[in-house]
């Protein structure tokens, strides 16, 4: 029979678990989110309610095992969401606690192997939106932008818009997961919003966005469009460094706005 541990899909939801599974012992267990969780009639399910401390103490032992860059491919791996990705983490997890040696890079281990994989395209999809999020400036003078990265990349891209945006309140919200981050020049704050269907739409949104960016925005796309030399365009090349699925966020890929 197979333990199923249902948590609330955060990362302290997830290290709870992996405090439950070492507190009791349990050797035959499988960690899933409560949204996606489906167990059979031959498998015992419980729900494990997060547990600040219960994490932190899992963290901290991690950490005592593992390098830097380990507990970084860990949490990057976490927010992959792929929807196995906990057991490949509490394989790698009990590998880490079970080993005398540091772990981190022994790719003929699975888990590890793994989690490196899943780790470096989550950081792949993380410097792709810190270079191609795009800030419009609402009515209220508040950095506004969209996004809907593959993973949930947020909390990596905190530190690179904090810092490189230091001096304005902005808002990056992803429409996927329905939250965002707010910066009002001093903290951040997760938060979440209800956003009109509108919002992105170039010819309705006078409602949300100041008349000086859609001029900017104008601006941009003159600009993109006098330094491309035709003669010179290799398109496979651009959509290799720039790919389609990113291009919704980009002013210079959109339709001139209308005056």
């Amino acid at each position: 029979m197979i333990t199923i541990l249902k948590y609330d899909g955060t990362f302290e939801g997830f290290l709870t678990c992996v405090f439950e599974v070492y507190e009791r012992k349990l050797e035959t267990v499988s960690i899933k989110k409560s949204s996606i969780a489906m167990e059979t009639f031959f498998d015992e399910a419980e729900i494990v309610i997060s547990d600040e401390k219960k994490a932190a103490r899992v963290w901290q032992g991690l950490k005592k095992k593992c390098s830097v860059a380990g507990t970084s491919n860990m949490y990057r791996a976490f927010l992959s969401e792929f929807d196995d990705i906990e057991n490949t983490l509490l394989g790698y997890i009990r590998y880490a606690f079970s080993s005398a040696q540091n772990i981190d890079g022994d790719f003929g281990n699975e888990h590890v192997l793994r989690t490196s994989k899943v780790a470096k395209m989550v950081g792949r999809e993380k410097h792709r939106m810190d270079a191609f999020v795009r800030f419009r400036v609402t009515r209220d003078g508040l950095y506004f932008a969209t996004i809907e990265p593959d993973y949930n990349v947020l909390p990596l891209n905190l530190k690179h818009f904090k810092n490189r945006y230091a001096d304005q309140r902005w808002i990056i919200y992803d429409l996927k997961r329905k939250y965002g981050l707010y910066y009002d020049m001093k903290t951040v704050e997760t938060i979440s919003i209800d956003l009109a269907p509108t919002i992105n739409i170039s010819e309705k949104n006078e409602d949300y966005f100041t008349i000086e960016e859609f001029d900017y925005q104008n601006l941009w796309q003159n600009y993109f469009k006098s330094t491309n030399i035709a003669s010179r365009k290799n398109t496979k090349l651009h959509i290799r460094h720039v790919p389609k699925r990113y291009w919704k966020y980009l002013s210079e890929k959109q339709p001139m706005l209308k005056k």
